[in-house]
């Protein structure tokens, strides 16, 4: 039988030993270290000048003073000096500030780190996520930034005959929706009620000629003053639809 347990090395109590009580209180100061494994710094290498009692430290490859020759260890400081431990492959261990690593590979890494979310069925931030509505967010703004140039959000759809589009909704009940519906045109469409909804414009994927479904209103308005070719517009004095051709205006009717 071994001295010591098979994870924490804590000494075990032998039969007919004598002062038992220091091989017991030894136990507990290793579990007082372990449990709940929080440290003052992690690759530390200098001693600290005046350490109190319980300061515990992750001692780096470089250690100085009354730490050379432990480099990689756990030593907290006990009875007046330095205990040194061998952590092992799967220990978690924190800073009083948050700084959460693991041990892995003989080095204490970034835990945050070893956790990716990767391939996670559903994801509700602040709601419930469902089968269909894979992740669910509520809050009153998303942002959505750049790491340093562009950025570019996609919505993929599976063949010309589904959907990619954005529903704008009030109360749960669709007002407008834009994108490509059961057809690779682009495509904007509205609804009074969520149920009866009417194409207000549509892009064609193949030209770009864009089609309006509905009746154009342009409010009347006094001639621009700095026009541009093919510029139109609806003049509030004549009330005549007129167009530039990059020389002058022309009246339409």
């Amino acid at each position: 039988m071994s001295d010591t347990s098979a994870t924490l090395s804590l000494p075990y109590l032998m039969p007919a030993q004598a002062q038992r009580h220091v091989t017991h209180n030894d136990a507990l100061d290793r579990l007082d270290l372990v449990v709940q494994l929080v440290v003052t710094a992690f690759d530390a290498t200098n001693p600290p000048t005046s350490p109190t009692e319980g300061e515990c430290y992750a001692i780096g490859q470089t250690p100085t003073g009354e730490w050379v020759g432990n480099a990689g260890l756990l030593t907290v400081f006990q009875n007046g000096g330095w205990v040194y431990i061998s952590p092992k492959n799967g220990w978690l261990a924190t800073t009083d500030t948050g700084d959460i690593r693991l041990y892995s590979g003989g080095t204490w890494v970034d835990a945050r780190n070893q956790t990716a979310l990767q391939n996670l069925p559903e994801l509700g931030i602040n709601a419930t996520a469902d089968s269909t509505n894979r992740l669910s967010i509520s809050s009153d703004a998303v942002l959505l930034n750049h790491a340093g140039a562009g950025h570019q959000v996609k919505v993929n759809k599976a063949s010309t005959a589904d959907t990619a589009s954005l529903l704008f909704q009030s109360n749960w009940s669709g007002r407008a929706e834009m994108g490509l519906s059961g057809t690779d045109d682009f495509a904007v469409k509205i609804s009074a009620d969520g149920n009866t909804w009417t194409a207000a414009l549509s892009v064609d994927a193949t030209n770009g000629n864009v089609n309006l479904a509905q009746a154009l209103t342009l409010t009347p308005a006094p001639t621009p003053t700095s026009p541009t070719a093919g510029m139109l517009y609806f003049d509030g004095t004549t009330t005549t639809l007129r167009c530039y051709d990059g020389n002058q205006w022309y009246d339409l009717f």
